[in-house]
């Protein structure tokens, strides 16, 4: 899944990147109640914080690479804005829609990134990149949102 030609820090950035979501989720699943409320609270705004960052991947993408007014330009714009529109309100969700709610943006974003005009204008070892990133978010917001529903009511 990984390009042997992705440089070394941005590698090591994405799956440092990983840690927050790891460990969260695994103190959410095995840890004591007062820790496990920290660690949710912690596990939800830390995927907020970064499904917005991923807006603003496509923002600079979007100044650098496509030209003012076009379609691409502006359809890349717009998809900027819609990781934070998706993170912030679903910080004043339900824990388990909340975590939904981010799951499906980060899935967004990365269908976005496999159209072809994305495809064109972020580097391979990026697409990459993100895919494994990709994965490994998911099911950490999976396993808190199983983990949820086996809660008793």
């Amino acid at each position: 899944m990984m390009s042997s030609t992705t440089p070394r820090l941005p590698l090591g950035l994405g799956l440092a990147g990983l840690l927050p979501f790891v460990l969260c989720a695994a103190v959410v699943v095995l840890a004591g109640l007062p820790w496990q409320a920290i660690a949710m609270q912690a596990f939800l705004y830390y995927s907020a914080v970064i499904l917005s960052f991923l807006g603003g991947i496509h923002w600079g993408v979007a100044m650098s690479l496509d030209q003012g007014g076009s379609t691409e330009f502006n359809g890349r714009m717009v998809m900027a804005m819609a990781p934070s529109l998706i993170a912030w309100p679903s910080l004043m969700l339900d824990a388990r829609f909340a975590l939904l709610a981010l799951m499906a943006g980060f899935l967004l974003v990365r269908l976005y990134e496999r159209q072809s005009d994305s495809v064109a204008r972020l580097p391979g070892w990026y697409l990459a990149l993100r895919t494994l990133l990709t994965v490994v978010v998911v099911l950490t917001h999976l396993v808190l949102v199983i983990w949820l529903s086996l809660l008793p009511v």
